[in-house]
């Protein structure tokens, strides 16, 4: 049976979710709408944000607030610097990679020291920061703050999931969302 606690967790982080298609009428064609539903319309954004939580709640103590807080903070510096130096060759594989990286890291359970951790897990943020800077529509600072708050949702519904799931059972089953992740990864680098 659900513990209340978790089910509110788990409802909550779906509903910010869900609530995320009402941003997309905001009639201005671009800015914090397109910013808000860039990362949820791609299955490699996602899958890496998604696991960057998981994983965080995997590790847990000061990786839970700092692995995703490296991932935003490196993840705006790529956005800042895509127009700068433009399309860079690869920027696709790179983002898959950080999904098979990610999950499998998770799967593999590898409980990183925070400082690692968060290198590696800002390295991935700042290739996709780069691929969101590359697809900007409209104003800058409100398409970055749409793409930092929904990442920042994402890591939040992953690493909910990840307590919830150490929580009802064991840790063995965050490490097989992370496997999924990771093979998930793997699909779409072949597709």
């Amino acid at each position: 049976m659900l513990r209340p606690a978790f089910t509110r967790l788990a409802v909550a982080a779906g509903l910010t979710l869900l609530a995320a298609p009402a941003f997309a009428h905001d009639g201005h064609g671009g800015g914090f709408a397109a910013g808000f539903l860039h990362p949820v319309g791609g299955a490699d954004h996602v899958l890496a944000m998604l696991a960057v939580g998981l994983w965080a709640a995997f590790r847990g103590g000061n990786a839970i607030p700092g692995w995703p807080a490296a991932f935003v903070a490196a993840m705006l510096a790529g956005f800042a610097l895509a127009p700068i130096f433009g399309t860079l060759p690869g920027l696709e594989a790179m983002i898959t990679s950080t999904v098979i990286l990610l999950g499998g890291a998770l799967a593999l359970g590898f409980r990183a020291p925070v400082a690692a951790g968060a290198t590696l897990i800002a390295l991935a943020g700042a290739v996709h920061g780069y691929a969101h800077g590359l697809e900007m529509e409209g104003n800058a600072l409100a398409f970055g703050s749409g793409f930092a708050l929904a990442t920042a949702a994402l890591h939040g519904a992953g690493i909910a999931f990840g307590l919830g799931l150490t929580r009802l059972a064991s840790s063995r089953l965050l490490q097989a969302a992370g496997g999924l992740a990771a093979a998930a990864g793997l699909v779409l680098a072949m597709a």
